[in-house]
């Protein structure tokens, strides 16, 4: 299911793209995942026209934002972008719908993780770099895990940004099970 705003302008159909985007994905999205998927990845939406829509759907109160910890925003979908996505379903073309829903049965996962397993990096004075990982869970905005390392590297933050995307669930467990005690 899409977004939309009533406008009789080409990016009505976007808006409606945009506005389907967070039905399929009912959890709060990053307002990078979402340019991600509707512009680079699937090429629905220019980047430039996404993050516009994004700012008129929330003036419009169609989806609201929040933010975490750390400033990153996350969007979703209000009661009022399901009404007026309910209304103007149909008006998507029948092909992107199919294309959307095909993306969603394939990616959700994917998507689902990389919202909930985050990490960054900073260079530190040193040379070396500080990387963060978090766990997030849905729908809050704080994370429930938190890691500081030291990389030596950047390289070695790179490959510890991605090592976390795969393996942060076993890693909260045994840290989990080691250290909190649940009696």
């Amino acid at each position: 299911m899409p977004w939309t705003i009533s406008f009789q302008t080409k990016s009505t159909t976007k808006k409606r793209c945009d506005l389907n985007l967070h039905c399929y994905f009912s959890w709060k999205k990053w307002k990078n995942s979402i340019l991600d998927i509707c512009s680079l990845e699937n090429d629905w939406i220019s980047y430039i026209d996404c993050v516009a829509i994004i700012s008129e759907l929330c003036d419009s109160g169609f989806i609201y934002k929040t933010e975490n910890a750390e400033n990153d925003e996350l969007y979703s979908i209000t009661y009022s972008g399901r009404e007026c996505l309910a209304q103007l379903y149909t008006r998507v073309p029948y092909e992107r719908r199919e294309k959307m829903t095909e993306y969603v049965k394939q990616n959700k996962l994917s998507v689902k993780a990389s919202q909930e397993y985050t990490s960054n990096y900073v260079k530190n004075d040193d040379g070396s770099y500080t990387v963060t990982l978090r766990i997030y869970e849905p729908m809050i905005p704080t994370p429930m895990f938190e890691i500081k390392i030291k990389a030596p590297s950047r390289q070695s933050a790179i490959e510890a940004d991605k090592k976390w995307k795969r393996n942060a669930p076993s890693v909260y467990e045994y840290v989990y099970e080691n250290l909190v005690n649940t009696d």
